[in-house]
């Protein structure tokens, strides 16, 4: 049986946007399984995901696996936004 997931989640600017592909891509060209394919893809300042998979344990691994790199990266993200926030300007 082939399972499939569609998943767009909007992300704050193009730049996160742009970070967040550039950081998946290796995992999407060389995939940890067999039994699923994905496809990122942007429209706007949303990260598109497609998720094609052998069968439904094989989907929920995949798109929990995404979601988790996704969330890991958002938080990385913001902490390096908070700590740049909070550098004094330095002027030379």
């Amino acid at each position: 049986m082939k399972a499939n997931a569609f998943i767009r989640l909007k992300l704050p600017s193009e730049r996160h946007l742009e970070i967040v592909l550039n950081a998946l891509k290796p995992e999407v060209k060389k995939a940890p399984t067999k039994r699923s394919r994905t496809i990122l893809k942007r429209q706007d300042t949303s990260l598109i995901l497609k998720i094609e998979a052998e069968d439904t344990v094989a989907l929920r691994a995949t798109v929990n696996t995404y979601l988790r790199w996704i969330d890991t990266l958002k938080n990385v993200l913001e902490i390096l936004q908070n700590i740049s926030q909070q550098q004094p300007n330095v002027e030379n």
